[in-house]
């Protein structure tokens, strides 16, 4: 089957990149659903036993004690609140600036905390059960981490992969392989991003937040995972043909063409089991789930049609033999090295 991938690459190309742009666009530009543990901010949780949750009615006592509490210093950022799935309780939560002393910072965390409990209790009867603070320290360290974690993931499976596929062919570097690594995995993590922090804005309930880094960590994994077995095939297909002049487009087609039923079932299998557990399964992790949902089709969509193409594109006027030792060759071979 000639799926003619590499004769459309700059379509591919082209889509991924305007992909690429508009997640950029997200990532640093769009009013970004930070939750407590990336903005220093608190978490209330209060249970309920005859009052009738009515999501608006919360977030706007929520939102008018976030008002007074800024008219004394416009220090709280964010303002969300949801309902515990299958519990008569709903937490409230809040970012806030860290543009004043510590201690103060602390002194109107427990002012607004306070302040919504009051206003809860004054009508209905809802009680304060559970209360979080992040720490601005801990809130940057958080942060710091996640991005130091991500750079260091991508470079160590970039460098894995050059020694992985080094020595195997010559006239195609083990480099080329490390750099498309390091093209395609940045390009899934950043496009995942975008798609999470856009779907955000709308359902608040979607947050950035430790679960969210440890998604993008697990589509680093997944990625690279589809994305090495192409490279192998080609490996493999590569070194049938050594010493001789090669034909690398059909080589590269006939490879992604061999592993395409394998990755298309794989990718489908893990996209129906997250679609159930985001779907059924609890709230906590819903951000989790479907980061890792369109990491999974980013993930693919990147091993098939940028991988492999890029391949093809940086190597395509190379002569490629097969890699055989120094103590293997002949003498004639090694007068010819």
């Amino acid at each position: 089957m000639n799926l003619r991938i590499i004769e459309n690459r700059k379509i591919y190309f082209i889509i991924s990149w305007l992909a690429f742009i508009l997640s950029c666009v997200m990532i640093f530009f769009w009013n970004l659903n930070l939750w407590i543990d990336m903005t220093w901010g608190t978490q209330s949780e209060f249970a309920y036993d005859t009052y009738t949750y009515d999501s608006q009615e919360v977030l706007s006592i929520s939102q008018g004690v976030q008002d007074q509490i800024n008219t004394w210093w416009n220090i709280i950022s964010t303002v969300s609140t949801y309902k515990i799935s299958w519990e008569k309780a709903f937490v409230v939560e809040a970012g806030f600036s860290n543009t004043i002393d510590a201690q103060d910072l602390e002194a109107y965390k427990i002012s607004f905390r306070d302040s919504l409990e009051d206003e809860y209790k004054t009508s209905w009867d809802i009680e304060l059960t559970k209360y979080t603070n992040i720490g601005a320290s801990f809130g940057e360290y958080i942060k710091n981490t996640a991005k130091l974690t991500l750079f260091l993931a991508i470079v160590g499976i970039a460098i894995y992969i050059a020694y992985a596929f080094s020595g195997s062919v010559w006239g195609i570097s083990s480099l080329s392989f490390a750099g498309i690594t390091l093209i395609t995995l940045f390009h899934d993590v950043v496009i995942s991003s975008g798609l999470y922090i856009f779907i955000s804005g709308f359902i608040p309930h979607f947050q950035i937040d430790t679960f969210f880094i440890t998604a993008l960590l697990t589509i680093l994994w997944y990625s690279i995972n589809d994305t090495i077995i192409i490279f192998d095939r080609i490996r493999s297909n590569l070194k049938e043909f050594w010493g001789k002049w090669l034909d690398l487009k059909t080589i590269v087609e006939n490879s992604i063409s061999e592993t395409m039923t394998r990755s298309i079932y794989t990718s489908l299998t893990i996209a129906f089991v997250l679609l159930c557990v985001l779907l059924l399964g609890p709230d906590s992790i819903s951000g989790f789930t479907l980061t890792m949902l369109f990491g999974t089709i980013i993930g693919t969509f990147s091993s098939i049609f940028i991988a492999s193409p890029l391949l093809y594109e940086i190597n395509k006027n190379a002569i490629i033999t097969e890699f055989v030792k120094w103590e293997d060759m002949t003498e004639e071979d090694k007068l010819v090295v």
